[in-house]
């Protein structure tokens, strides 16, 4: 059985890390350089640095503050918010990232991903999908969920690897940051369906939640950013808790 993936996510404005509910009500969570190595040393098996404004504000990803991260973490890495051109992917992978993701870029010009593919190999593109339900159906939220697309996630989701995406990294939109658990019907839906990984994103709060995300949502990996930064769930404590429930994790 392949291993299940604990991911800390560090969602970065203005240089720190912060956090949000639903992709509002932001606050500080802290140094993005510190927490990242912490989570490295404490047994997370990735780490996702997300620059959530860059696309807002039309400006790329802080490639020094990518490089500060790369040197102080041993696990793989990786990077966006506002990628959106190869030069862009390069300079990162240069600074020290793994795997990039794309989202709005993507949405708004899908041969991306085909390129990214092509030029960098598909284990590096990590399609983000912020996704919302409403009226009975999951559609794609673009600029850092601020702007509804109408496009359906898992079409989107089956589109993305077609053309080389070698992951997902799925959003909930209604779950994020309520410490609800996650989004299970749209997690397990293309968990099924896609022949890459699915990393589930939005809702963790108890330990509970991840054994449910990866035995009825199926995800490959779990993401999650307050319930780490605030210190209430500490990575070991939850891969021991889920080991005891028979999930495979590297301990």
């Amino acid at each position: 059985m392949l291993t299940k993936r604990i991911i800390p996510c560090l969602d970065i404005r203005d240089g720190e890390t912060v956090k949000g509910v639903n992709f509002v009500n932001i606050r500080s969570a802290g140094d993005p350089v510190a927490l990242g190595k912490a989570y490295a040393e404490q047994g997370a098996d990735e780490l996702v640095f997300l620059d959530i404004t860059a696309t807002v504000e039309e400006r790329s990803t802080f490639v020094e503050l990518v490089k500060d991260i790369a040197l102080n973490v041993n696990i793989p890495f990786t990077v966006g918010g506002g990628v959106s051109t190869e030069k862009h992917v390069s300079s990162l992978l240069d600074a020290g990232a793994d795997k990039i993701t794309i989202n709005s870029a993507a949405v708004k010009e899908p041969g991306l991903i085909d390129r990214l593919a092509k030029n960098f190999g598909s284990q590096c593109v990590v399609l983000a999908i912020d996704t919302k339900y409403a009226d009975f159906e999951w559609t794609v939220y673009v600029h850092g969920g601020r702007k509804p697309t109408g496009i359906n996630t898992m079409k989107w989701a089956k589109e993305a690897v077609d053309r080389g995406a070698g992951e997902i990294l799925l959003t909930s939109m209604n779950h994020d940051g309520t410490k609800n658990g996650f989004a299970l019907d749209i997690t397990s839906t293309l968990s099924e369906a896609l022949p890459i990984p699915v990393i589930a994103s939005g809702g963790a709060g108890t330990c509970d939640h991840f054994v449910d995300v990866f035995t009825k949502g199926k995800a490959d990996a779990a993401l999650a950013a307050s319930i780490f930064h605030f210190g209430e769930i500490p990575i070991p404590t939850l891969k021991q808790y889920l080991h005891e429930h028979n999930i495979t994790v590297r301990l």
